[in-house]
């Protein structure tokens, strides 16, 4: 009954089941591994954000990398800003909506001498003109105690952001402390701080950022689930199909017509 099954057809059949099926598996694991970094990412930006500021120089050095265990974490610093050294960072989104405009960047001089820390004061928008420097309200004068998120530096590679087209004066692609310390010949401690409160305020300022969302796990643990299913069903369906032909009834020859 099952003598088919010996067939060059239901030898492709059983090949390709040997192909997708480990396949969809690691598919599936795929997706739970992505499911896994998300609540991970999710239970350290929970932790960070909730957590005591501590002072920016205490995690950061000139020069050095901000760790992945310490992105996001609260942090503190304390000086006065140096507006002579402000830039702005390109196409940009406004938070919660979908304006393409600029990131303020701004310098803070340490008041322990310890060098400067890149500030990101919120996005402004980008007006009529993306040649000239945007209108941009001025920061606070005199010494200033700000906090907010401790982020690591951009670069190209990790953001997709192409740099070699060449751009207005104080306009750049990425924030990036090591270039900025190279531009201007002074120590800029690694990564940068995205503002979330000064004291004192910064009256008319840019938009401030929004805190990243770490309340969503996304669909990647449903995928995986899905993808496991469909490894599970390739030998069912293999089954069922061997069945139906087994008892579908044989093709009835016609008989030769007399001429």
């Amino acid at each position: 009954m099952y003598r088919f099954l010996l067939s060059w057809r239901w030898a492709g059949f059983a090949l390709l089941a040997v192909l997708l099926v480990p396949a969809m598996v690691e598919l599936g694991f795929w997706q739970f591994h992505r499911h896994q970094d998300r609540v991970a990412r999710n239970e350290l930006i929970a932790q960070s954000l909730t957590a005591a500021p501590v002072p920016f120089d205490s995690l950061s050095k000139p020069g050095s990398a901000v760790p992945r265990d310490l992105t996001w974490r609260t942090v503190s610093a304390t000086g006065q800003y140096d507006g002579g050294h402000e830039f702005v960072v390109r196409k940009r989104t406004e938070p919660g909506g979908s304006s393409i405009g600029y990131f303020v960047i701004t310098p803070l001089v340490l008041a322990d001498g310890h060098g400067s820390v890149l500030v990101n004061r919120g996005w402004v928008d980008s007006g009529q003109d993306a040649t000239s420097y945007p209108a941009v309200p001025a920061p606070p004068t005199g010494q200033v105690t700000v906090t907010g998120r401790l982020r690591p530096d951009e670069n190209a590679a990790g953001s997709g952001i192409k740099t070699h087209v060449k751009l207005p004066d104080r306009q750049f692609h990425l924030i990036d402390s090591g270039q900025q310390a190279e531009l201007t010949g002074t120590p800029v401690l690694g990564g940068y701080l995205e503002l979330a409160a000064s004291t004192p305020a910064q009256g008319d300022s840019p938009v401030l950022l929004e805190e990243p969302d770490h309340s969503s796990i996304g669909p990647h643990m449903a995928y995986a689930v899905q993808w496991w299913l469909f490894a599970g069903l390739v030998p069912v369906g293999l089954v069922v199909l061997a069945r139906r032909e087994a008892h579908s009834p044989a093709p009835v020859e016609a008989e030769p017509v007399a001429v």
